[in-house]
């Protein structure tokens, strides 16, 4: 049932997702609002309830399949939770709109659709388009699939959330009403954001202003190198292994820059200016190898009785 929901999900949101309702920006935010406006105020403050508030939505979903205690049901709403997780259409117009740019010459317009991605995803990628779909990719499709296999729909939801509160800041100003609802939160949030990096040897506590990031980051952790090794099988295998390996019992770096490094590694990216749209190319190309790669080993799983 887990694969049945995870393809029906990826074939829905390549060919008919249209629209903002399938992504999971405009719950969360609803979820803000709720949270903004209720006792559940208090808890997104506390220093340790601020952890059980973004469990919350997972949990509840959680409960419910539970109680229903329904293969059919079970399998629409996985289908569904999943599907509005891994939508990502706002970025997939972006794309599209670079390589609409890309192909009639217009290099400024080109640019600016991709630093209209980097702002919105809150992207620290600054030297290469390929590399920042990449990372893209890794958040929206790799993530949410390895945390939908290992705890369903609870760790879908959890996972688009903590994606989302991350990003928040930075799209404050595309919604004129999201200003009101982070300064109701915590008025430290914005700043806490730039510091989601900050998971590190010198500063491995997270404190409750961290615990979107303290949360993220080890949600991160696993599935980065995971997903790396995958970079290395469909890739140059000894140059991403070898990036990967320096990563692989490492607590403290950032998970974008493993997931950059390894695919950099597994696709060597031509350093010359006129090769950009190649670069950009060849890496989303990795991407989908790889997706394809794990898609085939969860069939390998789910039929040898791994995975039900």
């Amino acid at each position: 049932m887990t694969l049945i929901s995870m393809l029906l999900a990826l074939i829905i949101e390549r060919l008919a997702v249209r629209s903002d309702a399938w992504q999971a920006r405009p719950y969360c935010q609803a979820y803000l609002k709720l949270t903004a406006g209720s006792g559940l105020s208090k808890l997104a403050e506390h220093s340790l309830g601020r952890y059980l508030w973004l469990l919350l939505p997972g949990l509840v979903i959680a409960l419910i399949l539970h109680f229903v205690d329904s293969r059919l049901i079970s399998l629409i709403v996985n289908t569904l939770v999943l599907l509005v997780a891994i939508g990502c259409w706002h970025y997939r117009q972006l794309y599209k709109q670079f390589l609409n740019a890309q192909e009639r010459g217009d290099d400024e317009a080109a640019y600016l659709a991709m630093q209209q991605i980097r702002q919105d995803s809150a992207s620290k990628v600054d030297d290469s388009n390929g590399l920042l779909l990449v990372w893209l990719n890794f958040r929206y499709y790799a993530a949410v699939v390895f945390w939908f296999l290992v705890l369903g729909a609870f760790g879908a939801v959890t996972y688009a959330l903590l994606r989302h509160v991350q990003e928040q800041p930075q799209l404050k100003d595309e919604r004129d009403d999201q200003v009101e609802t982070v300064d109701a939160l915590d008025e430290s949030e914005t700043a806490a954001t730039d510091n989601y990096s900050s998971v590190n040897a010198d500063n491995a506590e997270a404190t409750p202003k961290d615990a979107v990031h303290y949360l993220l980051f080890w949600a991160d952790w696993f599935p980065a190198r995971l997903f790396g090794l995958g970079f290395a099988l469909v890739g140059h295998f000894s140059r991403a292994s070898n990036a990967l390996l320096g990563y692989f019992l490492d607590f403290t770096a950032d998970n974008q820059q493993v997931i950059t490094d390894v695919a950099k590694a597994a696709e060597p990216i031509v350093d010359v200016p006129q090769q950009v749209s190649d670069d950009t190319s060849s890496m989303v190309q990795l991407a989908k190898r790889n997706m394809l790669f794990f898609l085939a080993f969860t069939a390998i799983l789910t039929l040898s009785g791994w995975i039900s």
